[in-house]
């Protein structure tokens, strides 16, 4: 196609140049139907443009290994109520105990107008002598919490349980002595002037040390028989508290001081 020259002899001008034209235009058509090969499929593969794009098969998914149990191990709530002996991890004080003491170390802590027999209860301490090898309990190990009833009745003397645990992974001793572990009852709702306490007139003003084994709860037991006590061990006023409401407090050297409350009914 390159030449247009006729063998016999050169044609007339029309002719060449309508033979040009045909053959220009010839080459466009074929240019153009190689171009649309290539666009419409010679890039595409075997791709079959009647399905929509993502209707392909979906890759299989491979689930993750079984949970070996529930998603939460304890039922929410406050505090642990596992320990019998209440210390556990409360903080403050728990006025909903009834403050009973199982056996007792035989110390009395308590001044001369008042029983103030003190009583180991539940997980009772070991006392052991002021020598002993055993470190003393820090405050940064102990805690010390105070229970008793919300309400005694008539001649049924108040009993206040101080509960120590010790958090840490070696056994100490701590001293529940009335002039070490004091515990002090106002009334409530006057001038909360002091009814009791157990430093005013101990029968024994020495130190009651108690052993509280490593990660383990002890609890020291205060019975008050309902007299008052003036400090020194002067003469205290005649007769015994009357009913109503009253407050204890419980303070031990580096401890934060334990409050409670409690009722003595009427008759």
């Amino acid at each position: 196609m390159g030449s247009l020259r006729n063998p016999i002899g050169p044609l007339p001008s029309s002719i060449y140049w309508r033979r040009r034209a045909v053959a220009a235009t010839l080459i466009v058509l074929l240019a153009l139907l190689i171009a649309w090969v290539v666009t419409s499929g010679g890039g595409k593969g075997n791709m079959d443009d009647s399905r929509p794009n993502g209707s392909g098969p979906a890759h299989s998914i491979t689930p993750g290994p079984a949970s070996s149990g529930p998603a939460i191990s304890q039922q929410p709530g406050g505090r642990d109520d596992s320990d019998d002996s209440g210390g556990g991890g409360d903080s403050g004080t728990d006025a909903g105990s009834d403050g009973t003491a199982d056996g007792g170390s035989g110390t009395d802590a308590g001044s001369g107008s008042g029983s103030g027999s003190a009583s180991g209860g539940g997980s009772e301490g070991q006392q052991v002598p002021a020598g002993s090898s055993i470190p003393d309990c820090t405050s940064s190990v102990l805690q010390l919490t105070l229970r008793t009833k919300l309400n005694y009745s008539p001649g049924e003397n108040p009993k206040f349980e101080l509960v120590a645990k010790n958090t840490s992974s070696t056994a100490c001793k701590a001293d529940f002595g009335p002039k070490s572990a004091v515990v002090t009852i106002t009334e409530a709702g006057g001038d909360d002037d002091e009814v009791w306490s157990s430093k005013d007139c101990p029968r024994d003003a020495g130190s009651v040390l108690l052993e509280v084994p490593a990660g383990a709860t002890i609890v020291h037991t205060v019975e008050w028989d309902r007299k008052k006590s003036v400090p020194q061990c002067a003469t205290p006023p005649a007769g015994a508290a009357g009913a109503g409401t009253y407050l204890v407090e419980a303070k031990a050297p580096g401890e934060p001081v334990q409050r409670a409350s409690f009722v003595l009914a009427k008759d």
